[in-house]
This record gives structure tokens, sequence and C-alpha cells, in this order.
């Protein structure tokens, strides 16, 4: 009976570090994005640059401010 039971308790740990890390690693990729957005600056302005106008700084910074935002506004809606 013991063996049984350390058993069943080494399976319950097990699936509860899973659940644990997988959670833990979730948010934290989440937040890795938030800070550091795959669209940087030089792919903005490649973008911007192909739809045939050369962009300033401050139309580049405004464009990333507002990915950053609906990108918030869309986690907070989760």
């Amino acid at each position: 009976m013991p063996i049984l039971l350390a058993i069943l308790l080494m399976i319950v740990t097990a699936l509860g570090g899973f659940a644990l890390g997988l959670f833990l690693s979730r948010r934290q990729v989440k937040q890795m994005l938030m800070e550091n957005p795959p669209l940087n600056e030089d792919a903005v302005r490649t973008m911007m640059s192909s739809m045939g106008r050369k962009p300033s700084e401050t139309q580049v910074q405004q464009v990333l401010r507002q990915i950053r935002a609906a990108a918030k506004q869309a986690d907070k809606k989760k």
C-alpha cells in the first residue's frame, strides 16, 4: 500500500511540475514578446518604404507605439 501511495505521489508531483513549468514559460514568452516585439524599427521602415514613401523617424516610432498598444490591449482582453 505505501508503494502505491508513493507512485501516485510521484505521478501527481510530475504532472503538477509540468503544468507549473508550462504556465511559467508561457507567461515569460508573452512578457518577452511584449518588451521586444517581432516587428522592429528596420522592419517598419522597410514596410513603409515598400509603399513608396520615405518614412520619418517620428512616423516609424508612432507605428511602433501603435503596434505595442494594440498588443497590450489584445493581451488585456484575454
